[in-house]
């Protein structure tokens, strides 16, 4: 087993910049950010007016939300894969122009089976576009400021779900939830653009190949964060995914503070994304730790706070933060990926939307087995448990491996 790399010795090669480049380059992929989170969210917003519109109850149109997750886990990394030797922006924009073509055509579905086809076509390019991204900010930034430039690029994402979804959702709201995915499709056209024009022209890595990437899947410590990401994360997707019916019917929230409810939660991934990206520059590793115990505490309060509107909206703003471990696993898989840089980086956002994927479905059958809308905080809370049980063990078989490396060279 190869020891992980340490942050200074990553193989990401820094590219000298101006602070000028840095700040539009992170713009523009933030942008591209925006539009993949307006997209991946806004429908946990308008899934009562999706199922009304296809005829299938809630819980069944909450599996539309688990087939974009699922085109994520399977395209971040066979895209990563194919795709390892192409230039950086060029295979940015590639990736954009998908996404947009598959929201224009989610927005045209006629029913079921289509919009779930076109959701899984959109989740494409999804892990590939954050991952890449990922990547080029962490070449662009400082020496010792990676994560917080990939939180900058990842808060396009968060800023999405303060200013794009509400946005998207009102558009829902009044012209049919059709309208939000062109929404959705017209701001990756703009990402396009901006990439183009703004991110500098970056080749992929010295000896990039297919081959190479997959060698990140040799890794041990590679597999624990993914494993991390994909079940300890879960929980906010399984209590989220479900967070309009259970503010209606449980908290007694009026519809129309919906658009404000889901700013909260914007806001708590706003703070949640840069608090989270400060940490994991100074405590990597520990940062994961404290975040994965903070979303047991959030997930579990959830279920009492869901009864009463105030506390229904607070709890919201805390789920949100629950992405502060967002940052800290990206730059721990380029740390222990070696060189499959492109691989690793993808992954981590093939398992966030494992996550997705896995938490709400486990909502949606806790609901449809009649435990009622709160029982997804404790699904929730159990992903959680499992989450700092497979951190526990990562950081066990890390120490093993150290203590064994430290034998051998004695």
């Amino acid at each position: 087993m190869t020891a992980p790399l340490s942050p200074t010795s990553s193989p990401i090669a820094h590219t000298p910049t101006d602070d000028r480049t840095l700040v539009r380059a992170v713009l523009a992929l933030g942008v591209g950010g925006f539009s993949i989170g307006t997209g991946e969210f806004v429908i946990m917003g308008l899934l009562p007016e999706v199922a009304r519109d296809i005829n299938v109850s809630i819980p069944q149109a909450g599996h539309v939300i688990s087939a974009y997750a699922l085109g994520v886990v399977v395209g971040a990394p066979v895209l990563a894969v194919l795709c390892a030797n192409w230039g950086r922006r060029a295979l940015l924009m590639a990736l954009m122009v998908v996404y947009a073509l598959g929201n224009f055509a989610s927005a045209l579905a006629p029913g079921y089976g289509l919009l779930s086809a076109m959701r899984l076509f959109t989740g494409l390019p999804h892990g590939t576009y954050f991952g890449v991204a990922a990547l080029v900010a962490a070449a662009l930034a400082p020496p010792g400021r990676r994560a917080r430039a990939v939180g900058w690029v990842m808060l396009g994402l968060t800023t999405a779900t303060l200013v794009g979804v509400p946005i998207a959702a009102a558009l829902g709201e009044h012209f049919g939830w059709r309208a939000a995915f062109v929404f959705v499709g017209l701001i990756a056209v703009a990402a396009v653009v901006m990439v183009r024009l703004w991110v500098p022209d970056m080749p992929a890595s010295h000896g990039a190949s297919p081959l190479r990437e997959l060698g990140a899947l040799a890794r041990k410590q590679v597999w624990f964060t993914l494993g991390i990401g994909a079940i300890g994360f879960g929980g906010m997707f399984a209590v989220f995914s479900y967070i309009k019916p259970t503010l209606l019917e449980v908290a007694g929230m009026p519809p129309a503070l919906m658009p404000f409810v889901l700013a909260l939660f914007g806001l708590g991934m706003v703070v949640g994304n840069i608090v989270g990206s400060r940490m994991a520059d100074k405590a990597l590793m520990p940062t994961v730790g404290k975040v994965l115990l903070w979303s047991i505490v959030v997930l579990a309060l959830s279920v009492p706070a869901a009864h009463h509107p105030v506390t229904a909206a607070l709890s919201t703003f805390f789920l949100g933060t629950l992405v502060a471990i967002g940052p800290a696993l990206q730059i721990r898989l380029m740390d222990v990926a070696g060189h499959a840089q492109t691989l690793a980086a993808a992954l981590n956002h093939s398992a966030f939307n494992a996550a997705n994927a896995l938490g709400a479905w486990l909502g949606g059958m806790s609901i449809a087995a009649g435990l009622g809308w709160t029982s997804t905080g404790w699904v929730g809370v159990v992903l959680g448990i499992c989450g700092v049980g497979i951190f526990a063990w990562s950081m066990s078989s890390e120490k093993a491996t150290t203590r064994a490396s430290a034998g051998l060279n004695a």
